[in-house]
């Protein structure tokens, strides 16, 4: 089922390694003229905009955008008490890892008298998206918002798109999440039309302010992420999110019934999810492409499951070694990479670009999705080369904090003035010998 590439014995350059291996294809620019316009209207006319916008593409109109508080609590009375369990779990495992990822403020003395401190301050004000669509995602809330809370982050709020099903507001899920993160500003808004909204603010319905975020993370579509690349001069963004992906990276000890499961389990997000096999096993390989054919005719998402795994984004690479398939993954930079080869855990620490790394048999994606305790916010389309996932630090700011003293400065005057003079800026010089008048 998977389209190989037989690499073994002839495993390229980096660059061409790049642009052989699959990969979904998402064009951001190609949908930025669309977004545009509702973005300038969000910007000109507010809520009113908003709503003809949602009206337009998610066939509801809310009575307002800020869900009322009794909603939520509702939302959370009537949750399944299973999903809710699972849910608790999740938090709490989240919480443990994210609390250990608070930096602390650090200062060192440069010289006698002369100190540089980095404080860590969060961010003000964020928004943080839940996307809708194909799927119901409480556990992107999860995901979310844990992070902003053990940052510091005082004011939040939370967008997930309206559903006509539920009169107009988010999924219930989705609230009953929001609920018992604490996070009681949920906005019943997706789309483009969410991002600006998170980024000009506007007044609801009932006239209540809604204030803009600095901030703005999660994953969302292509309309989502071409507004946040439209709005980035004017808020922050954690990525640009594209389409989910998945790499495993196997030998002849992998299981292909667990390997087959797993691929099928990033497809079934979307027809554009990715799912690749570095294999240094033939034999593997044919076995992973009948589980594959056995497993995906009893999903309930098979047809798109199917279109993903025959896409030009997914596929199956043959190499001649573990070595060569560490280059390949290392080339890929795959949102989510599985290690599933003798000595998993010495091929892992070998890996330098992924999203996440999941070792051995018993970490498959699907737990870092819900409850391992990591992030699943990660970088897409290669970005797991220069970027990282969503962590509390995506949410502090690091502000250094100079302190020099007289003779301190007077000490290191000289070299200042001749550094400014060699820049050709003569008058950086001048603020200092300003202060040493002969």
């Amino acid at each position: 089922m998977l389209t190989r590439t037989d690499l073994r014995g002839r495993v390229p350059s980096t660059s061409k390694l790049r642009a052989t291996l699959p990969r979904a294809e998402m064009d951001v620019e190609h949908v930025l003229h669309l977004v545009r316009p509702v973005i300038e209207a969000v910007r000109d006319r507010g809520v009113d905009a908003v709503l003809e916008f949602t009206e337009k593409f998610d066939a509801v109109r809310p009575e307002r955008v800020r869900v009322a508080a009794g909603e939520l609590r509702r939302a959370l009375d009537e949750l399944d008490p299973a999903v809710r369990a699972a849910l608790e779990e999740s938090i709490a495992r989240a919480r443990k890892v994210h609390d250990d990822q608070r930096r602390t403020d650090t200062t060192t003395q440069v010289v006698p008298g002369g100190t540089v401190t980095e404080r860590w301050v969060p961010v003000a004000r964020v928004g943080l998206y839940a996307p809708g669509g194909l799927a119901v995602y409480p556990s992107s809330v999860v995901m979310n918002v844990v992070p902003a809370q053990a940052a510091g982050v005082e004011s939040l709020v939370v967008c997930s798109p309206p559903q006509a099903e539920f009169g107009g507001l988010p999924h219930p899920t989705i609230l009953a999440a929001a609920q018992l993160l604490g996070a009681e500003e949920v906005w019943a808004v997706g789309g483009a039309q969410a991002v600006a909204l998170l980024a000009y603010g506007g007044q609801d319905t009932d006239g209540a302010e809604l204030l803009p975020a600095d901030l703005v993370t999660g994953p969302g579509n292509v309309y989502v992420t071409a507004a946040k690349r439209h709005l980035r001069s004017l808020i922050g963004i954690d990525s640009e999110a594209g389409p989910t992906e998945i790499a495993v990276l196997a030998d002849d000890t992998a299981d292909p019934v667990h390997v087959a499961a797993d691929l099928i389990s990033q497809a079934e997000h979307d027809t554009l999810a990715a799912s690749v096999l570095v294999t240094t096993s033939v034999e593997l390989a044919d076995a992973v492409d009948a589980e594959l054919e056995r497993q995906v005719a009893q999903t309930k998402h098979h047809e798109r499951i199917s279109t993903a795994l025959g896409g030009r984004q997914s596929g199956c690479i043959l190499v001649s070694s573990v070595d060569d398939g560490i280059r390949v993954v290392d080339a890929y930079a795959a949102e989510h990479l599985e290690i599933q080869t003798e000595d998993a855990d010495a091929v892992a620490a070998r890996v330098r670009n992924a999203g996440a790394i999941f070792v051995g048999p018993y970490a498959p994606v699907s737990l870092g999705d819900y409850c391992a305790g990591s992030n699943h916010v990660l970088p897409t389309g290669g970005c797991a080369r220069h970027s990282s996932g969503l962590s509390v630090q995506s949410f502090l700011r690091g502000i250094h904090v100079i302190s020099y003293h007289e003779q301190a400065l007077r000490d290191v005057a000289d070299k200042v003035v001749a550094l400014a003079n060699a820049e050709d800026l003569p008058a950086h010089g001048q603020a200092i010998t300003a202060r040493f008048p002969r």
